[in-house]
């Protein structure tokens, strides 16, 4: 290994290290606890040295999204093969919010740097739309399915965000889910 690959190397990791660090408080604590000079202190490196990774907190919590956004297309794809894809789908798309509020609201409702349906779209997050896209083809019936496809997505989070918010009654979730399953696999 020469000394360039591992230089290479040894920046993915700590770029990786931040994320991850990032990500953890975030979780734990909110967003508001994340900020360089806590990074600094939490992965034992000077704030310059997070600057050589990310410009500031607006690239950390992309770099956060888009890992999100590949997690989710794997939960999607996953749920994607089972015997009733889009039901499974929308329970799997619930419980990655459930299970990963801090990276939902950086992937779904902070102002981040990431363009959606652009040119410049990372692939995570082409992925993730492509895999629901995928289920929802197969109840699409002729209709535009890229418009149904944002609908079901659409819908999802309004269930995620009126849920999380108390706004819905609690312990109906899979009913809700199942209702609105059957709203799109009618023939």
């Amino acid at each position: 290994m020469t000394l360039e690959d591992r230089r290479t190397r040894e920046q993915a990791a700590r770029r990786q290290l931040i994320i991850t660090t990032a990500r953890a408080l975030a979780e734990a604590e909110g967003w508001e606890a994340v900020t360089t000079r806590r990074l600094a202190t939490e992965i034992e490196y000077s704030q310059p040295v997070i600057y050589k990774h990310f410009a500031g907190m607006d690239q950390i919590a992309a770099a956060i999204a888009v890992e999100g956004f590949g997690e989710l297309a794997d939960a999607i794809r996953t749920a994607r093969s089972s015997p009733d894809p889009l039901n499974r789908i929308a329970h799997a798309y619930v419980d990655f919010a459930r299970h990963n509020p801090a990276v939902y609201d950086v992937m779904f409702t902070r102002v981040t740097t990431l363009h959606f349906a652009a040119p410049d779209t990372p692939p995570e997050l082409t992925a993730a739309f492509t895999e629901l896209r995928e289920a929802v083809a197969v109840a699409a019936h002729g209709q535009d399915t890229d418009a149904l496809t944002e609908v079901v997505w659409a819908a999802l989070h309004g269930l995620v965000v009126l849920s999380r918010a108390g706004r819905l009654r609690p312990g109906y979730e899979s009913d809700r889910i199942q209702l609105l399953v059957a709203q799109f696999t009618r023939g």
